[in-house]
């Protein structure tokens, strides 16, 4: 007896904490829908007995009077448990319809149960009047929601302005309609969709948000010609390039501003009000291929709740790689840079705007091995990400020396102390350039490739691999920056060869292979390579960012060729001659294969020859010494030292 006493005193504790967890919204809701259930019940007695001259028979009208308060509570209830009072009435959508609907049919047919079953009333209850209750009730209940929707979204007549500026809208989907959306209820905006674009042949001459789909993007010109609109939104964020470079180009020609919602990554990223994500178009939205879209919680759950180090924190790469990473929620990031600024910025950016706390800031440097073994064991990581190194090519061939030591020697010492801390996985980030290497900066990055090679070798217990990818776009020292530079300035853009082309990638786009990358099954020092999609010309890349700065190339600002650098080639490759591809279970990144593998006892002697000459400074003939040994692993140039 006690125990039901306490349990009876618990729930009625509960029942009151829930009921005084309701807010006043939701009392006013839970009125309204009551009021709404009364006349549902009143009018399915009343066309029950219409064909009866409309008057109720006695026994009927008891039911109905002694029933109604009955059926309010019970229904009201019902609908409280489904959730229908979570969200303000003027916020439904599609997905709350079906709830409703689905609320309504449990409660309505609890109701005939309980009449049924309890007998609660000595008149039965007419079928007819419970199917046509669960009709009205379901008519007034989505429709009195749907009815504050429209009301809520229509301006105040007060609120409105002139049409303002005129809008054509690229993109019929979701994203296009929340822009209709958000215009026509802010209209402090000042702008007006007048028509969407849409590739989708079936919606040409549909109404949708009351607008008129106008045609597709292969009519953009003639749709142009006839609206004249003051700007146009690019309102679908998986947009291939191309389909937003064709529509910058019609509008450059006519002088119209374009702007766009933002990519996927930007999405993910940012917030939810449309002002603030509506931005300009940029170059990389115009590349011209597919964007890659990988889904980190699935491909990143590997690292979850495990303790992470990235090196090169700091960095372009770097400070990407430490954004998305904590995104799935790892023990501990361990951020690692030799550079204090670079450090200090993206720990502030963790801390202060991600509100990411599990994050430690080291200040180190990879080409000093005590150091990193210190650090190495004192936070023990599980997954090591080695992004640090020197990439300027010009800067890399003015300092051989430098540029070995930190792209080849420090990969080497960062590799051994990882595992030297019982990492589980090493992931070195690479580039083309290590490919058929003519330039210091591109072998002493093939030679961190081996070097990671050699660590496999030796270190079976942890999972070496690299991954090779081509140019990011956005990373400091690129030429996206340097022309934008130039631009500024009223140019010439410079331009090293008018065929000179190269492999382009969005650095969110490459830092989430490159987690892929991660998971992929490496063992021994494997190398995988990402798949970057055709090469764009560079001289086309300038055209592109001079357009859609507002200019036009050679009539405003001008281009000049300056002719190829010592040692750059016309086009990169990502697979060297002794290298073919191989497919991998993960889609755009790949297996390289060389026919002839390269001996890690060579590449540990060759290694500890290049440590010993470095350390000596005499830099005189290593440049030349350095891509002669890379392009010949194990042959007679190996014998120069």
């Amino acid at each position: 007896m006690r125990g039901l006493i306490l349990f009876a005193t618990r729930l009625g504790t509960l029942m009151r904490s829930r009921f005084l967890a309701i807010r006043r919204y939701q009392l006013w809701q839970m009125a309204g829908d009551a009021v709404l259930v009364a006349i549902a019940w009143f009018l399915a007695f009343q066309l029950r007995f219409l064909d009866e001259g409309g008057s109720l028979p006695a026994r009927y009208q008891d039911l109905l009077i002694y029933s109604i308060g009955f059926v309010v509570v019970g229904k009201v209830a019902v609908f409280y448990a489904f959730g229908l009072y979570q969200k303000w009435w003027r916020f439904i959508g599609s997905r709350d319809m079906l709830r409703i609907l689905q609320a309504v049919a449990v409660a309505s047919l609890l109701l005939v149960l309980a009449f049924v079953l309890l007998q609660p009333f000595s008149t039965p209850l007419p079928r007819s009047v419970a199917v046509m209750d669960f009709l009205l009730t379901t008519m007034l209940i989505s429709g009195s929601r749907l009815v504050t929707r429209l009301i809520k979204e229509r301006p105040d007549r007060g609120s409105r302005i002139p049409r303002g500026r005129e809008v054509l809208v690229v993109g019929a989907g979701q994203g296009g309609q929340m822009v209709v959306r958000e215009l026509r209820l802010n209209p402090a905006i000042g702008e007006t969709a007048i028509g969407f674009v849409d590739d989708n042949a079936s919606m040409k001459g549909m109404r949708i948000q009351g607008i008129s789909v106008l045609g597709g993007t292969d009519e953009i010109e003639s749709i142009l010609d006839e609206t004249e609109p003051d700007e146009v939104i690019i309102a679908i964020p998986s947009a291939p390039g191309a389909l937003r470079g064709k529509v910058v180009a019609a509008c450059r020609e006519r002088q119209i501003r374009v702007r766009t919602l933002p990519t996927v990554f930007e999405l993910l990223r940012g917030g939810v009000q449309l002002s603030q994500q509506l931005r300009e178009v940029k170059v990389e939205d115009v590349l011209g291929r597919e964007p890659v879209v990988v889904e980190l919680d699935q491909v990143g759950a590997y690292l979850e709740d495990q303790v992470v180090l990235v090196t090169g924190a700091g960095g372009s790469i770097g400070s990407e790689l430490c954004r998305q990473i904590a995104r799935v929620d790892p023990k501990l990031l361990v951020m690692l840079d030799h550079a204090e600024d670079n450090l200090f910025e993206i720990e502030r950016e963790m801390v202060a705007e991600r509100h990411f706390s599990r994050v430690e800031a080291v200040l180190a440097d990879c080409k000093e091995t005590e150091r990193m073994f210190e650090v190495m064991q004192r936070f023990r990581p599980t997954i090591v990400f080695h992004a640090a190194a020197y990439k300027h090519v010009p800067l890399m061939e003015s300092n051989p020396l430098e540029a070995v030591r930190n792209n080849a020697i420090a990969t080497r010492i960062t590799a051994e102390t990882a595992a030297a801390a019982r990492a589980e996985r090493f992931v070195l980030v690479s580039t083309d350039k290590a490919v058929s290497p003519k330039t210091v900066m591109g072998a002493s990055k093939a030679l961190a490739e081996w070097a990671i090679l050699a660590a496999g070798e030796r270190h079976p217990e942890t999972r070496f691999v690299s991954v090779r990818f081509g140019n990011v776009l956005g990373s400091s020292g690129s030429v996206v920056p340097i022309f934008r530079r130039q631009i500024e300035q009223g140019g010439p853009v410079t331009v090293t060869h008018p065929e000179m082309t190269r492999f382009f990638m969005t650095i969110p786009e490459a830092v989430q292979l490159v987690i892929r990358a991660g998971d992929t099954g490496g063992t021994k020092g494997d190398l995988f390579v990402l798949d970057m999609g055709e090469p764009v010309r560079i001289v086309d890349l300038a055209e592109n960012m001079i357009r859609l700065a507002g200019f036009e190339p050679e009539k405003d600002i001008a281009i000049e060729f300056t002719g190829p650098r010592p040692g750059e080639k016309l086009h990169e490759e990502l697979f060297g001659e002794k290298e073919r591809p191989q497919s991998t279970a993960s889609k755009r990144i790949m297996r390289a294969v060389r026919d002839e593998p390269v001996d890690p006892a060579w590449v540990e002697a060759t290694l500890d020859r290049l440590e010993r000459f470095v350390q000596t400074g005499d830099e005189s003939n290593l440049a030349e010494a350095v891509v002669e040994i890379v392009n010949e692993p194990g042959g007679e140039a190996a014998k120069i030292y």
